[in-house]
């Protein structure tokens, strides 16, 4: 069967009576939108799994809860790895509130262009839909706070270009926060036409199957028992294989 043939369905990592933790394929949708009709997103996925109604946005946390059938955060389309999700109203308002008071760890390993100096670093910088490519983000003086820390894993050279795998840690969660940081320091993730140039982009893909940004590990408090729980991933097989040989 080929690639683009075969059935992209997310992998249930954990589940209780309160939470489910999934490991997000690439090329799936997190949220339903106008743009994803015919679409299998996770919502679509997680509506059923959880036999959960349909409803629109409403004021109450059940209809919340409902409206995103139970999803807490989100990760892009390209993006693979950890996500998390409810599955009682109650849950998903205590979780809601984890990644707003910023309890929930989070942490990404992302290949960018060029060799990154130093062992670590921490970028601060705005970041704010662009009012002139309103489908694009940016870093700007009139975007929200945002701040990345990130710590150097290893540089690889890989038909002459040198890469630097990074594990990156988001201390807050912009839209796109990461991959708009990285542009922003000169060190584009690969293969990431949005924010990296549709040109470099495709020379990437000559390489690397997608934008190599993997969510591989998750840590948070149990909304019922308080218990600290912490869930890692490896770096996916179409990652991995590359860097096998640079």
């Amino acid at each position: 069967m080929r690639e683009r043939e075969r059935e992209i369905i997310p992998k249930i990592v954990f589940e209780d009576s309160e939470i489910l933790v999934l490991d997000k394929p690439a090329g799936m949708v997190v949220n339903r939108a106008e743009t994803t009709k015919g679409e299998e997103t996770i919502q679509d996925w997680l509506e059923r799994y959880l036999k959960v109604r349909r409803v629109p946005q409403a004021g109450d946390a059940c209809d919340t809860f409902l409206a995103r059938s139970g999803i807490v955060h989100r990760l892009d389309k390209d993006t693979s790895g950890l996500l998390l999700a409810a599955k009682t109203p109650k849950c998903f308002l205590d979780l809601q509130r984890q990644f707003k008071e910023r309890t929930v760890g989070k942490k990404y390993l992302a290949l960018v262009h060029g060799k990154v100096s130093g062992k670590e670093g921490e970028i601060k910088a705005p970041v704010g839909r662009l009012p002139w490519q309103r489908e694009k983000f940016g870093v700007f003086p009139g975007g929200r706070p945002a701040e990345t820390r990130y710590r150097v894993k290893k540089t690889y050279v890989i038909n002459g270009q040198i890469y630097t795998l990074l594990e990156v840690s988001p201390k807050t969660g912009r839209t796109h926060q990461i991959r708009v940081h990285l542009k922003y320091i000169g060190h584009p993730i690969v293969a990431d036409s949005h924010y990296g140039g549709r040109k470099t982009a495709r020379r990437d893909l000559e390489i690397f199957p997608r934008m190599f940004l993997h969510a591989f590990y998750l840590s948070f408090s149990h909304p019922r028992t308080g218990k600290r729980l912490e869930f890692s991933l490896p770096l996916p097989e179409d990652l991995k294989g590359k860097l096998t040989e640079g």
